[in-house]
């Protein structure tokens, strides 16, 4: 398949993210214009503790206009390596650090507008080692144990795109040891 964009201009230069209009030759020939957002990056971790728990905040969105049960997650800053941004997140939001993090894989969250690569960690070992939260954080954190989850799952409870995909690579892993 032959796609081939031709031209961008930035319509919109934000703090979390760039808005451009993209104007792309298609397969066939025609052409099209799209918008597309640009986004550095994120990070979300399944923090998952020595008694069976994985820790979830609960938070307003402002897109879903409610609360949602998230697993923790943040924005990878500029030179920062999605791990480092890994481990500050679980720290600025559950104020706990992890002994291991575990990579999982990555995912895109929206690739039909948007560039934002996602990459999925599993955090074990975990200890009190808190951060201050972002200004404009209001977090409550809650720990589940890891039976719970997928019933939660498909009763509609955990409805956040990202904590689905995350727990779906963390599947096999989170079990309880003996």
């Amino acid at each position: 398949m032959n796609f081939e964009v031709l031209n961008r201009e930035t319509l919109f230069d934000g703090r979390i993210f760039d808005v451009e209009r993209v104007e792309a030759r298609l397969p066939d020939g025609r052409l099209n214009q799209y918008e597309l957002v640009n986004h550095d990056g994120s990070i979300t971790v399944i923090p998952f503790d020595q008694e069976g728990n994985v820790w979830f905040v609960r938070q307003y969105r402002l897109g879903a206009l409610k609360v949602l049960l998230e697993l923790p997650a943040g924005m990878i800053e500029k030179g920062e390596l999605p791990e480092d941004c890994a481990r500050r997140e679980i720290r600025e939001e559950t104020g706990l650090a992890a002994k291991e993090l575990k990579y999982l894989g990555q995912m895109y969250l929206a690739p039909g507008y948007c560039t934002e690569l996602m990459h999925v960690y599993l955090a074990t070992g975990l200890y009190p080692d808190p951060l201050r939260a972002d200004a404009d954080e209001f977090l409550q954190t809650i720990a589940i144990p890891v039976e719970q989850i997928y019933d939660m799952v498909r009763r509609d409870e955990i409805n956040d795109s990202k904590s689905l995909a995350a727990l779906l690579l963390a599947q096999s892993y989170l079990t309880i040891k003996p």
